[in-house]
C-alpha cells in the first residue's frame, strides 16, 4: 500500500506553498482510498538542530560500515547519543515508511527554509540510500528564477534540493511544482506582473492536480 509522507516548512499559515501541497496531497489521497498519510509541519513543530551527539552516530556509522538504516542503532552507545537518537527515531521511520515524500518548500532568501534544512540535516545519514521512493517539492517564489530569467543563477532552492536528493539520497524521481511571482501581491515593483503571478499559480495547482491522480509520482 502506497504511503504519502507530507512536510510543510512555509513560516506562514497560508501561504502558496502550502496551497500547493495541500492540493497535491488531496487529490493523491483521493486517487488512493486506504493509502497511508502522514503530516508533519516543521514550521508548527521545529524540529532541533542537530549536535555533537548526531555527529558521533555519523561517524561510528562511517566507521562500521553500516549503511541500512536498520542498522544505524545499534551504534547508539552514550546517553547524549541516545538523546539524539530520540529525536532522529521518528522522523526518519516516518521518511523510510513512505514512497512519495511531498514537500511544501517556499524560497527563502534564494534557499530552503530553515525549517526544512533542520529536518534535513536530522534523517541525513551517511551513504544512505532512498532510491525507489518519489519526491514532490511545491514551492513558492517571490520573483521569478525559471531557465532563462535573469536570477535563474541565483536560484539555490531547487537546484540544492535536486542535487542533495540525487547526492546523498540517490533519489532522481523528483519533481517541483512553483508558483513564481508571489510578491507581485505585496511589491509595487512587481504590480504589472500580478497576472503572470495569477497564470503561474493556477498552473501550478492543475499540475498538482494532474500528477497526484494520474500516479506518475507514486
Amino acid at each position: 500500500m502506497s504511503h504519502l509522507l507530507h512536510l510543510d516548512s512555509s513560516a506562514r499559515s497560508a501561504s502558496f506553498s502550502r496551497e500547493l501541497s495541500a492540493r497535491f496531497a488531496d487529490v493523491w489521497r483521493a486517487a488512493r482510498p486506504g493509502a497511508g498519510y502522514t503530516y508533519r509541519d516543521l514550521a508548527a513543530r521545529p524540529v532541533p538542530p542537530i549536535g555533537q551527539a548526531w555527529t558521533e552516530i555519523c561517524d561510528a556509522l562511517l566507521m562500521a560500515g553500516i549503511t541500512d538504516p536498520e542498522g544505524y542503532a545499534s551504534v547508539v552507545k552514550t546517553p547524549e547519543q541516545r538523546e539524539a537518537w530520540a529525536v532522529i527515531e521518528p522522523l526518519l521511520a516516518e521518511l523510510l515508511a513512505a514512497d512519495v515524500v511531498l514537500i511544501g518548500a517556499p524560497m527563502y532568501n534564494f534557499s530552503i527554509p530553515a525549517t526544512l534544512k533542520l529536518w534535513i540535516d536530522q534523517v541525513t545519514f551517511p551513504k544512505m540510500s532512498l532510491a525507489g521512493k518519489a519526491f514532490v517539492v511545491a514551492g513558492a517564489r517571490g520573483g521569478t528564477y525559471l531557465p532563462g530569467t535573469p536570477r535563474e543563477p541565483v536560484d539555490h532552492h531547487e537546484r540544492y534540493l535536486r542535487d542533495f536528493f540525487a547526492g546523498h539520497y540517490d533519489v532522481h524521481d523528483v519533481t517541483f511544482l512553483h508558483a513564481e511571482l508571489t510578491n507581485a501581491l505585496v511589491d509595487p515593483r512587481l504590480g504589472p506582473r500580478d497576472p503572470d503571478r495569477a497564470a503561474s499559480r493556477e498552473a501550478a495547482l492543475r499540475a498538482a492536480e494532474t500528477l497526484a491522480s494520474t500516479g506518475t509520482a507514486a
